[in-house]
């Protein structure tokens, strides 16, 4: 009688997991799938909120992803994270293009804040690499600053070499490291 009850509560379950919606996000749609890993009856579950999707329907125990085919790859507002060239802070013109549009927005949203994280790659010592990365950092800031963001609204931080994106030893690899994340 156990197992029967059971097989009721888990064919209940599949109909109504079944019967899961999409809802919408600005510039994309958003779906929401419940998910269960392997058999052992654990739930992996993703907040709604952490992901930085909001949604009406989405709740705990949902993973929310983003239709990458409908986001426009040409807004610079897409783009968190600004690459640099070996041994330099200063901005390219695709990264300052990507800074002036997060700056702007940040004007816009006085109640906004920003953590800007500086990266380096793994050549050079922990020191210099750790400097370099809070010289990118600030650059970011410096513009950030003179297009009008409040300087309490940012914050930076250098990691240096200690999280790279790749762990390859050549240059593509190097130039994925070699960055500012802009974080809100």
């Amino acid at each position: 009688m156990r197992r029967f009850w059971t097989i009721l509560l888990v064919l209940f379950l599949g109909a109504a997991l079944a019967g899961c919606a999409a809802s919408k996000k600005k510039g994309g749609t958003v779906e929401v799938e419940d998910a269960t890993i392997g058999g052992s009856g654990s739930d992996f579950t993703t907040d709604a909120s952490a992901s930085g999707v909001e949604s009406d329907d989405a709740t705990a125990g949902e993973i929310i992803t983003i239709d990458q085919d409908e986001t426009d790859i040409s807004d610079p507002l897409g783009k968190r994270v600004v690459y640099f060239d070996f041994d330099s802070s200063n901005l390219t013109p695709e990264a300052q293009r990507i800074v002036e549009a997060h700056a702007q927005y940040l004007s816009g949203n006085p109640g906004m804040a920003v953590v800007l994280e500086g990266h380096a790659d793994e050549r050079g010592t922990r020191e210099y690499n750790l400097a370099l990365g809070e010289r990118r950092a600030n650059a970011v800031s410096q513009i950030f600053q003179a297009l009008g963001v409040a300087p309490d609204a940012i914050r930076t931080i250098s990691y240096g070499e200690e999280r790279p994106i790749s762990m390859g030893q050549d240059e593509s690899a190097w130039s994925l490291n070699r960055r500012v994340e802009i974080l809100y």
